[in-house]
Formats: structure tokens, C-alpha cells, sequence
């Protein structure tokens, strides 16, 4: 198994970083538009566990990831290196 660098996107989901293109904030109207059009052409990847979604990831392939952690939190968590787990709860409170 390779040591890539993966995200983890919440509730132990984890996606390849070298993989994501853009983390956008979910209300934005570019990004609902992603969404549906993901969701139409079967692209869409739920990882929010069923929590408000705050962030929608695009990944290379023409996935569509949402997820319950801030946009700003997970930018974090890429440019730290931070691959831990069980932190959702907490970045998912406002």
C-alpha cells in the first residue's frame, strides 16, 4: 500500500489529496449548481454523515465529495498534514 497523503473529509472518510482540484463553501451558488449536476450524473459522494453539508470537494475525476467539515478547517488539515480522526464534531459546531 502506497503512503500517499490523504484528507480525512469526516466521519473516517478519506480522499486522496492529490486528488482534489477545489474545496468550496457549500451555500455559494456555483457550488449548489455542482451539486445537482453531480447528483443527476450519479457523481456524487455524500461523506457528511448525515450533518449539514459546509463544504463541497472536486476532485480530478469529476467526483463531487460533501462534507460536514469548513471549508477553511479542512484547508488546514491539507496544508498541516493532519490525516487525524474524530475532530468533525468539533469543526462541525459554528
Amino acid at each position: 500500500m502506497s503512503s500517499s497523503p490523504v484528507l480525512n473529509v469526516g466521519f473516517s472518510n478519506v480522499v486522496f489529496a492529490s486528488k482534489i482540484l477545489a474545496i468550496l463553501q457549500a451555500e455559494s451558488a456555483g457550488a449548489k449548481r455542482l451539486r445537482t449536476d453531480a447528483k443527476e450524473g450519479a457523481r456524487l459522494i455524500d461523506a457528511t454523515g448525515g450533518r449539514k453539508t459546509r463544504s463541497i470537494l472536486v476532485l480530478d475525476s469529476g467526483h463531487i465529495v460533501l462534507s460536514a467539515i469548513r471549508p477553511e478547517s479542512l484547508t488546514k488539515r491539507l496544508e498541516n498534514g493532519d490525516n487525524s480522526f474524530g475532530k468533525e464534531e468539533e469543526d462541525e459546531e459554528v
